[in-house]
């Protein structure tokens, strides 16, 4: 039975976190340690803003966590955390996010956007690989060498394509469904660690010219 006041609800009340979807990210990053201490984080969908609270922790004074979102963030932004509101697919924004960041100088790009569901099951899960492709295309743009990726995708087909797309330019890629994700729940995370360099260095040299 669906209770959307479950244990992890409430300790994200208790802990001051804006979502519970904050122990899906601490337990990920326990499982793969993806960011660390001074990293440039983007946050993709980050509304209400869950993330970036203890993304903002764990990168420090000297780090930085931006997020970009078409609704409005429901916490107060700590000095190393930005905002965009607005939509990942326009170029403004990016050109936004670009400078905060400074092309191919983002450590890690995190993605939790989820489709306004139909109720159909295979049309939820392509418009959710719809928006993972959408974030791996940003990741592209701003990920540096050996930067990290993780992006929320609903159980369907269309997870093992987009593994395969991870896999043609991240040394790593692992699925995995966090314990704190809701039972009966369709959705995994899909962690992709070392964004390679020779791709980096073909995406760069392709923009000069």
């Amino acid at each position: 039975m669906y209770n959307r006041k479950d244990h992890y609800y409430k300790k994200a009340k208790e802990e001051g976190f804006a979502s519970r979807a904050v122990y899906k990210l601490e337990q990920i990053q326990s499982r793969f340690h993806i960011i660390k201490r001074g990293d440039r984080v983007l946050d993709i969908g980050c509304a209400p803003g869950g993330w970036m609270q203890i993304v903002s922790k764990w990168v420090g004074n000297d780090g930085l966590v931006a997020g970009i979102d078409l609704l409005p963030l429901k916490i107060s932004l700590r000095p190393n955390m930005k905002f965009v509101l607005g939509d990942i697919l326009d170029d403004e924004n990016h050109a936004k996010l670009a400078k905060l960041f400074a092309t191919q100088e983002t450590d890690v790009v995190l993605s939790d956007m989820a489709p306004n569901t139909s109720g159909v099951a295979f049309k939820d899960a392509y418009l959710s690989y719809e928006l993972c492709d959408t974030a791996l295309d940003a990741a592209k743009k701003l990920l540096k060498p050996n930067g990290n990726f993780v992006a929320k995708i609903f159980q369907g087909e269309e997870v093992e394509v987009f593994k395969k797309e991870l896999k043609s330019c991240f040394k790593r890629v692992e699925h995995y469904v966090p314990p704190a994700t809701r039972e009966g729940s369709k959705e995994l995370y899909l962690v992709a660690l070392g964004f390679k360099s020779d791709y980096a260095y073909a995406l760069d040299t392709h923009a000069l010219k």
